[in-house]
């Protein structure tokens, strides 16, 4: 659910590129089209290298949610609202988990293909 919705949210911001009906001109619009792929893989692996280090910053660590982080403030916010505990599968839960052991494959598929496509859309590759 998250990485779907963090997908929809990148594709919509890629369609506010728009101006007047017509796409802007692309970034790297006179480079071969061998660039354009490298740019859409590189895009693709940022995504996928990206989630698990801003977990880390907002709090979500290997060891445990860091105290007085985000993550921490979005914990008792969560167990407050649920008699003292945090729900399992919540999005705390989940946001926990990821950072304590990282994304499964197909998280990882979902969000190097949502890099990918969002780069190839701003590259002009779709």
């Amino acid at each position: 659910f998250l990485v779907s919705n963090m997908a929809s949210k990148i594709l919509s911001a890629g369609s506010l590129a728009k101006v007047g009906g017509a796409a802007s001109s692309s970034i790297l619009a006179g480079l071969p089209s061998l660039a354009k792929v490298a740019a859409a893989v590189v895009g693709g692996a940022s995504a996928v290298g990206a989630v698990p280090a801003v977990l880390g910053m907002v709090g979500f660590t290997s060891a445990g949610i860091t105290a007085s982080s985000l993550a921490a403030k979005m914990m008792s916010i969560s167990a407050i609202a649920n008699g003292g505990g945090v729900a399992a599968g919540s999005l705390v839960a989940t946001l926990q988990s990821v950072g304590a052991s990282g994304l499964c494959l197909s998280s990882k598929l979902l969000l190097g293909f949502t890099g990918s496509t969002l780069v190839s859309k701003l590259v002009g590759l779709l």
